[in-house]
């Protein structure tokens, strides 16, 4: 920052900087501030590790997403640099082993694991199975020395549900079956911060194979209802509230080109298909299997997560 920068009063020093930071390039494992009191934390995705955000109250932290128990170990080590405070919560976005198995390595520290009402409901739906699969490719799971997941200790069915204190305000939030039946968002009304779990990703890492796709740009809708100007995804770099408008027009896109194929008569096998690039930032490797649960949902008209098995 030039020295000029130094005429603005502090706090505006500390917005312009996390303005700018939202906006950099992040690496995987660096912890960025994006306004005072709320850090944003970029999981190794070579790891398997998903996003934390770490939001600081009066008296404790709050943590987003509990990720791997791997990616917990080293989130709980951030938050020891960061604050002494203790970790009260953790926000399990979805029911998604790089966004909750880290559950235990939490509650073994004290924290309360909290989450809407589905990510539990979508445990008992796929689990154990889903664990004890991951224990054969995760020693990090296998270490844990338990047969299944543990489920949020704490849920709530009514949205919003809000921890406030004399200094912050967190509303949590479900707004509707996208990435998973039970996907939550943490909104911060005074510092405009919304955190995405998997329902808006940054880059091409969207898992639609326990989605409901067709419904998905309504949950985001619902979302930019929100006063909004930092977006904390699940995966990929923060930003602003382009990603939100991105991440619709992803899936938009995507269930307009697959119905308009149908339509034409052609099959699932083989089916590929071009996106406009205005979405491009979203487009890579998993398009192919994408395009599968697109087609599978449009034609048994049923949400791609109903299609699956325990």
């Amino acid at each position: 920052m030039k020295l000029r920068a130094l005429v603005f009063a502090a706090f505006a020093f500390l917005a312009a900087a996390a303005f700018f930071a939202t906006r950099t390039h992040a690496e995987p494992d660096q912890v960025r501030l994006i306004v005072p009191g709320v850090w944003f934390r970029e999981g190794d995705m070579q790891q398997g590790h998903c996003n934390n955000v770490i939001i600081e109250m009066k008296d404790y932290l709050i943590v987003v997403d509990a990720n791997y128990p791997s990616g917990a170990r080293l989130a709980m080590q951030e938050c020891k640099r960061i604050s002494d405070k203790p970790v009260k919560y953790v926000f399990d976005t979805h029911h998604h082993g790089d966004h909750l198995y880290g559950n235990p390595i939490w509650t073994a520290g004290g924290a309360t694991t909290l989450a809407y009402v589905g990510v539990a409901e979508e445990l008992n739906r796929y689990e154990p199975a889903r664990w004890q699969a991951a224990m054969k490719s995760r020693p990090d799971v296998k270490a844990t020395g338990l047969d299944a997941p543990q489920p949020p200790r704490q849920t709530f069915d009514k949205s919003p549900f809000v921890l406030k204190d004399g200094t912050r305000e967190v509303r949590f939030y479900f707004f509707g079956w996208a990435h998973t039946r039970g996907d939550g968002f943490v909104y911060l009304p005074k510092e405009k911060v919304l955190c995405t779990g998997d329902a808006v990703v940054n880059g091409p890492h969207n898992n639609t194979a326990d989605a409901n796709i067709g419904n998905w740009p309504s949950v985001i809708r619902s979302a930019q209802r929100l006063d909004v100007q930092y977006v904390l995804p699940g995966h990929g770099e923060s930003g602003g509230k382009e990603l939100l408008e991105g991440q619709a027009q992803f899936m938009i896109a995507l269930h307009k080109t697959v119905d308009t194929a149908i339509k034409d008569g052609k099959k699932a096998e083989g089916l590929t298909v071009k996106l406009p690039d205005n979405v491009k930032n979203w487009v890579g490797k998993s398009l192919d299997s994408q395009v599968n649960d697109t087609y599978r949902e449009i034609t048994a008209k049923k949400p791609r997560g109903d299609l699956n098995t325990k």
